[in-house]
């Protein structure tokens, strides 16, 4: 590749990031604002800054505090993607290193349950939460979100789990070591960035979700994209205070992306080059 040729691409990719950054910036600087000065159109960008946005939003004012809704969102996603990763791992493991008979329709009846949308299965989900008794339940989000995520999860780790070379497992049962064994220290540790890349997007995926959680809870299990949503009152949208919460919400995702940054780009980029 020639020099003006790469310099090029690294001058697209620059292009790009400040691109899908600027909205980030531009709310973060609005959430700094005071009321008055981020309803101004066009915004702004010399007026004083504030951290009133923040206080309202924590509730220091005498407004709803956000804790409980931040609480059921952590419950929520990680468990879900705990029980997603237990239960894709071996899934993955039957269809790539043990694969079953016509497997690749196995994977494509996985994916295709992600193409249903959302709001079809909307209904009944409410009715069999209304009839068990599991409305403003935060485990029904768990049951949820983790049948919803697991396709997705199997499809990816699969591509992880199908690099795994086959001697090392084989060495392992020659060793005496069970199926267990084998997925906990032979397995895990050597798809570790594909499983990591799985578990942040599923992640993701829980902590982002809106419409069953807006629909199946209320008081009790209301998640954090929840509680945002009620800052668009009858009295008008409150851009700082919403930015400020759209921030503060966004941030658990944004610190779990850039912990597994490394992870990520390998398990994205495992199996690309041979």
């Amino acid at each position: 590749m020639s020099v003006v040729r790469r310099n090029g691409l690294g001058l697209v990719a620059w292009l790009a990031g400040i691109v899908f950054f600027l909205p980030i910036a531009w709310m973060a600087l609005t959430s700094l604002h005071s009321e008055q000065d981020a309803a101004t159109n066009p915004p702004s960008f010399t007026a004083g800054l504030t951290l009133d946005g923040y206080r309202e939003f924590f509730g220091v004012g005498g407004g709803a505090s956000p804790w409980p809704a931040l609480i059921n969102s952590t419950v929520a996603s990680v468990t879900s993607t705990l029980c997603v990763l237990v239960l894709a791992l071996p899934a993955a493991y039957a269809l790539s290193i043990r694969p079953v008979k016509k497997w690749t329709d196995v994977l494509f009846f996985f994916l295709s349950t992600k193409m249903l949308p959302v709001v079809a299965g909307l209904l009944p989900v409410y009715l069999f939460a209304r009839n068990t008794h599991t409305l403003d339940n935060i485990w029904l989000l768990v049951v949820l979100y983790t049948s919803m995520n697991l396709p997705i999860a199997v499809w990816m780790m699969q591509s992880f789990l199908s690099e795994v070379p086959v001697a090392i497992i084989e060495a392992a049962k020659v060793d005496g070591a069970r199926l267990p064994t084998i997925l906990a220290r032979v397995v895990a540790p050597i798809a570790l960035p594909g499983i990591a890349a799985t578990a942040l997007i599923c992640f993701i995926f829980s902590w982002n979700e809106l419409l069953f959680a807006r629909v199946l809870t209320g008081v009790v299990a209301g998640t954090a994209p929840v509680f945002l949503t009620g800052f668009i009152t009858s009295q008008g949208l409150f851009l700082a205070k919403v930015c400020a919460a759209s921030l503060v919400v966004s941030l658990p995702v944004l610190a779990a992306g850039f912990a597994a940054q490394d992870k990520l780009v390998q398990g994205l980029s495992l199996g690309a080059v041979k």
